[in-house]
């Protein structure tokens, strides 16, 4: 499967001029646990780096910095692991784990971002893919009743 059609296509992003405490705030607003940095230098939404909660917590909160003063930037992870929309999930599956990510932004062929793949992505398409097989397996079952009564 293909990750253009499994990725999530709206994608929380900042600039990696943002505070720390705005991209919270958005963090907060949008329900998300992770921020995709980009470019704010051109139209082209390029992910340069990636910033979660935890990051946050670790090297704002708990170091005692005043997260209104602290740029995005001085906290995102870089450089960030990327997957292609047109990559196959197994290969996401295996970037990821090789970098230890449990999320990846996902970029066209212009390098422009159009979604990102999480765990959750991941685990949502492993238990539509079981629940498919038990479905299998119990009309396999219940066809063999009916044929051998």
């Amino acid at each position: 499967m293909l990750l253009k059609e499994i990725c999530t296509p709206e994608v929380a992003q900042c600039p990696a001029e943002t505070s720390v405490l705005a991209a919270a705030r958005l963090m907060r607003q949008r329900h998300v646990g992770d921020l995709v940095v980009t470019d704010s230098t051109d139209d082209r939404q390029r992910p340069i780096g990636l910033v979660t909660d935890r990051d946050i917590v670790i090297e704002v909160l708990a170091e005692e910095r005043d997260p209104a003063q602290v740029a995005v930037r001085s906290i995102m992870r870089t450089p960030v692991v990327l997957a292609r929309a047109s990559e196959d999930l197994s290969e996401a599956i295996e970037r990821m784990t090789t970098h230890g990510v449990r999320r990846v932004p996902v970029v066209d062929e212009h390098e422009r971002l159009v979604g990102i793949l999480t765990l959750d992505d991941v685990l949502t398409q492993f238990a539509s893919a079981a629940e498919a097989i038990a479905e299998v397996i119990s009309r396999g079952q219940n066809r063999e009743h009916r044929l051998r009564r």
